[in-house]
């Protein structure tokens, strides 16, 4: 949800669309993954889920450092840039790895899912229904903060308020990522 919020400010809601497309797909996995018995496999063997952990927070800490490092920028349409915008393919990317690198969502997966699941009813279609559910639910929760974040942008475009914001999400992002890679 930071990063939502974060790339609604620095880039706004249509381009952080690419990243909750990865996120979306990440959490869709997790999802997945919980249900197959992949969570059973990576509470026997925490080491490989621990360097995975590891390696995205690393990436976020890269996302975060980049953040706080660039200036902002207001296109003549009112809309907010960073001079130093990601394509597409790099905000898909960024949301994918946030979402399957995250220790909680894994938790909430393996908690939550399982339970849902019936042997008298085809695992598929349940899995289905379960996705559709928590992608919805997902997306909306990452377009209000996307939205919010924007809203938050256009306050900040008068004087420096742009550019404590881009320095306060960067650190942010920096914050969990560390947390991430620290994380047990």
């Amino acid at each position: 949800m930071t990063l939502s919020m974060s790339l609604g400010i620095s880039h706004g809601v249509r381009r952080t669309l690419w990243m909750m497309l990865g996120e979306l797909t990440g959490v869709a996995l997790v999802a997945v993954a919980a249900v197959a018995g992949v969570a059973t496999v990576m509470l026997n063997y925490p080491m490989i889920f621990r360097i995975f952990c590891v390696l995205g927070g690393v990436y976020l800490i890269y996302l975060g450092w980049k953040q706080w490092r660039s200036e902002p920028a207001v296109l003549p349409d009112g809309s907010v840039q960073s001079n130093n915008p990601s394509d597409n393919l790099t905000l898909v990317i960024q949301g994918f790895i946030t979402a399957i690198s995250n220790p909680k969502g894994w938790a909430f997966m393996i908690a939550f899912l399982p339970p849902f699941i019936s042997d008298q009813h085809p695992v598929l279609t349940q899995m289905i229904a379960l996705l559709i559910v928590i992608t919805v639910i997902e997306f909306i929760s990452l377009m209000i903060y996307a939205s919010g974040g924007r809203q938050l942008a256009l306050w900040l475009q008068s004087g420096q308020r742009l550019h404590w914001i881009n320095r306060i999400s960067g650190s942010m992002m920096i914050v969990i990522g560390i947390w991430l890679a620290l994380s047990h």
